[in-house]
């Protein structure tokens, strides 16, 4: 028996194929569909023109790790993209724990 390597799947979360189809259709939240469509765009033109696919490969791999995130963790993409429209309209935004709180509730010391 030989062992082969795979790539790690954590249980209970679907993981995309790494395709443009499966990642734009894990894409759960309209913001992350918009932004990867506006994108894809771009880099398929940047393509046509250099005729070299490695932006191509970035995008993939760039969005493949955003529609994990948002496979594993839909809630928290669209908490994520509402405090980022806070953030641009400048409306006052909660300030959530200070660092040293979290990283002293994790036993580092500052």
């Amino acid at each position: 028996m030989t062992a082969q390597p795979q790539d790690f799947t954590p249980s209970g979360s679907p993981i995309p194929e790494r395709n443009l189809r499966a990642i734009r259709a894990a894409l759960i939240v309209p913001q992350d569909r918009t932004a990867f469509d506006s994108g894809l765009k771009t880099v398929l033109d940047e393509v046509r023109v250099t005729l070299d696919l490695g932006a191509l490969n970035d995008f993939v791999h760039r969005w493949w790790i955003t529609a994990c995130d948002s496979a594993k963790d839909p809630e928290g993409r669209r908490q994520m993209h509402a405090k980022a429209a806070q953030i641009l309209t400048g409306e006052p935004t909660s300030t959530g724990r200070p660092w040293r709180e979290v990283l002293a509730a994790r036993g580092v010391e500052l």
